[in-house]
């Protein structure tokens, strides 16, 4: 299936533009993410001292648990956020108008999650240069190159859960609790805030089926070894090659029964 670049790219820009004309809201987004940051880094000072093996590649636990907040941006951008910018779309109107053009689904998933996906990165870029310079972040061994590709890699392996996620929206109207639920769990299971090896042995075996065990690893061996994120970004890119015709597949036939249901614009 090919993509309409025009069609992606006027979506981007039109959530651009949405998104940008709202300063407060903007600026409150990201101090928001910085006390997140600023509570882990408090909790790392009790255990201040403390080193464990479980840690993988983090030097310390405000070092782990640093990775996992600032990629659970871009996670929340590419899976559950999209349900609810489906959602968003549905009862203002404006998905109804979008699926009478001459857009494919493949074209409307990578429009509406392009530019969540774009402003979460520069954001987690900017969280990552925040908790280098006022908190201490060892960014000394960091491979840049590795960086990216991690962030890029995850974008692809969890993009087909958002779209999952908006099928579901368009089938169920709420469907976007479940998968920011689902989410929430993967999250827990893959090691965002602590190591999966506190886990009971069934969840810890079952947490290597989930792609965001490898986005926490890749992030963490790119950001504090330099080297070793390579595997992770490959398992990566695996589940992205199994996940996305199917998840294109289900949202093309999500929609296609709302326009014969007529609930597009139903909520």
């Amino acid at each position: 299936m090919s993509v309409n670049s025009t069609v992606v790219a006027a979506l981007i820009r039109r959530d651009r533009l949405i998104v940008t004309s709202y300063r407060l809201s903007f600026v409150l987004e990201l101090f928001h993410g910085i006390v997140g940051l600023a509570l882990y880094y408090f909790i790392s000072k009790t255990f201040e001292g403390f080193s464990s093996s479980d840690l993988g590649a983090a030097p310390t636990y405000f070092a782990y648990a640093a990775v996992g907040i600032i990629m659970g941006g871009v996670l929340d951008a590419t899976s559950s956020g999209v349900g609810y910018r489906i959602r968003e779309e549905q009862v203002t109107g404006t998905l109804e108008a979008v699926s009478t053009a001459p857009v494919t689904s493949l074209d409307l998933c990578l429009g509406l999650m392009g530019f969540p996906f774009f402003f979460a990165s520069a954001r987690a870029a900017f969280y990552l240069v925040v908790a280098a310079i006022l908190m201490g972040l060892d960014v000394g061994s960091t491979s840049w190159t590795g960086i990216v590709l991690v962030f890029l890699a995850t974008g692809a392996a969890m993009a087909p859960i958002g779209i999952l996620a908006g099928a579901a929206v368009l089938v169920m109207k709420r469907g976007q609790l479940i998968s920011g639920t689902l989410v929430f769990l993967m999250s827990i299971l893959a090691g965002m805030v602590f190591p999966v090896s506190v886990l009971p042995d069934a969840l810890e075996a079952l947490s290597a089926l989930i792609p965001l065990r490898y986005a926490f690893d890749g992030a963490r061996q790119a950001l504090f070894v330099g080297t070793g994120w390579e595997g992770d970004v490959l398992a990566l890119v695996a589940f992205a090659i199994v996940l996305w015709p199917l998840s294109v597949v289900l949202f093309g036939k999500a929609g296609a029964w709302a326009r014969r249901a007529g609930s597009l614009s139903e909520y």
